[in-house]
């Protein structure tokens, strides 16, 4: 039996999720729900049903795998990378088993770092696109440059934020930033090497499948209540 993943019919938190099911090869269908129009954005499509799916903390997006069900996306994102043989800091050897080692406490200290900057950011990003668009647009993209560039230099010379290995913070990283260049097209101008990261995810070959392929979501990336990125 296939996996299930629901969420909202945006991307929103799920698309990471989505990615690393693309990676794995791991088979999976998806339950989408969607919000009514203004002003009510009516949510009883899920409202209705949240309470009542036997889990134990009821949130979209949540993943069901047999009697497993798991909600909050981090945690779905670090399921998934154990059901396929990695160890719990979720290291994904692109070109061979992914099993093989590599696991240092730095590799691992970096992946517990970079996954709650990225949750921080993101989470400044929701607000200001759900929330005081217009008011703070100006200043969220006055302060952007200095945000991209802590995660450019945390990455550095590397090939992916951890080292060698890609691992499940990359498609977090991955989805940050394709979102904040179709909100500035030009704010990673000065980064090349994040650029060179968002070429080289996107050149793996079960990724650029996905994203060529009709199943893939490519807009909108917020819900309909959203300032922007709720176009679809």
């Amino acid at each position: 039996m296939p996996m299930k993943l629901a969420y909202w019919d945006v991307r929103g938190f799920a698309h990471p999720i989505r990615y690393l099911l693309e990676y794995t090869g791991e088979p999976y269908e998806e339950k989408f729900y969607s919000c009514g129009e203004a002003p009510d954005y009516d949510k009883s499509c899920w409202l209705n049903e949240k309470f009542k799916l036997g889990m134990d903390f009821p949130n979209l997006p949540y993943l069901f795998d047999g009697d497993m069900k798991v909600s909050q996306s981090s945690a779905i994102l670090r399921y998934i990378a154990r059901k396929h043989n990695v160890c719990h800091f979720s290291f994904l050897n692109v070109n061979s088993d992914p099993t093989s080692g590599g696991e240092t406490v730095e590799e691992k200290t970096r992946v517990d770092m970079l996954e709650n900057q990225i949750v921080d950011f993101r989470t400044g990003f929701v607000m200001l696109c759900y929330l005081n668009y217009d008011e703070k647009k100006d200043e969220y993209l006055k302060t952007l440059p200095a945000s991209l560039k802590q995660f450019s230099d945390f990455l550095g010379c590397r090939k992916w934020f951890a080292g060698d290995k890609i691992t499940y913070v990359d498609f977090m990283m991955y989805e940050v930033l394709d979102q904040h260049r179709k909100f500035q097209p030009s704010c990673l101008d000065n980064f090349k090497n994040l650029k060179d990261l968002i070429a080289r995810f996107e050149a793996l070959e079960k990724i650029s499948a996905y994203v060529n392929s009709s199943r893939f979501r490519k807009l909108p990336i917020h819900n309909r209540m959203a300032k922007w990125g709720n176009k679809p």
